[in-house]
């Protein structure tokens, strides 16, 4: 184990013996470190926090700290994150509340550039990309491989779907549908396509990514349907694909207000 003299680590914090914690980094209680993580200089680490193999944190971030919520009394509440996570300088990741999941959860493989904040009980898939000071309120939920841009500030119990891609600067206060693109704040956001470029690195095929195209067409580009008559006539010409049927799925499971408005684009 490296771990910097200058480091301030409770004594029943476990860090694994392949850990590495750099200088004037702050470790509190209740705070578990796996297998080949490295903690950054004055980064500050509060339980209970849950880190699995492979993680980064880098330069002042600040992992675990309390929720920010008024009704927050002190409850035992926690942070679980998975592996071999990027957590750039600065970031800020809080635990969950009593209110909510009790848990804050980050999956695998992501990348939170500086600056990034996720509040208290967010759930985040896999391969998520948090560009500098995207910003996430609380019970915000992003699946899979969606990317958010920098500057972006997500209103709390936002959902946003798997591969989707969030123009900088956006403002989002409904529900973002999994492969497309968006951008715009609030009540001017625009659907400008779906994230083509993103499903290919991603391994798509041109079919799949064909179909999805046709889906996108039918529910945000065909004046004068309702959506809920889009979404059968979707699901009348294209049953066999899974991913436009998760699509159609995602409108319908949202208990908020789904973004819809189209503009230029694919």
């Amino acid at each position: 184990m490296k771990i910097h003299p200058t480091a301030i680590i409770d004594p029943t914090a476990e860090i694994d013996s392949t850990a590495a914690v750099g200088p004037y980094a702050v470790i509190g209680p209740e705070v578990r470190i796996g297998a080949g993580c490295e903690i950054g200089p004055h980064a500050v680490i509060s339980g209970p926090t849950t880190m699995g193999a492979g993680n980064r944190i880098g330069a002042f971030a600040s992992i675990g700290g309390d929720p920010q919520d008024l009704k927050f009394q002190g409850e035992r509440v926690e942070l679980v994150m998975g592996d071999n996570n990027t957590i750039r300088e600065y970031v800020s990741i809080h635990r969950g509340t009593a209110s909510g999941h009790r848990r804050t959860t980050i999956g695998s493989d992501n990348l939170f550039m500086a600056y990034a904040h996720v509040a208290h009980d967010c759930v985040i898939g896999n391969r998520v990309i948090l560009a500098n000071a995207a910003t996430l309120g609380g019970h915000v939920e992003i699946a899979d491989k969606a990317t958010l841009g920098g500057l972006v500030a997500v209103h709390q119990f936002t959902r946003i779907g798997a591969h989707a891609y969030i123009g900088g600067m956006s403002g989002i206060s409904k529900d973002i549908p999994p492969y497309i693109i968006v951008a715009g704040i609030r009540n001017q956001m625009r659907v400008t396509g779906i994230n083509k470029v993103g499903l290919q690195r991603s391994g798509f095929d041109e079919e799949t990514i064909r179909k999805l195209s046709k889906a996108f067409r039918i529910i945000f580009r065909t004046p004068g349907l309702l959506l809920e008559e889009a979404l059968e006539k979707v699901q009348a010409e294209l049953p066999d694909c899974g991913p436009v049927q998760h699509l159609v799925a995602f409108f319908r499971s949202s208990s908020r207000p789904v973004v819809r408005a189209s503009g230029h684009g694919e």
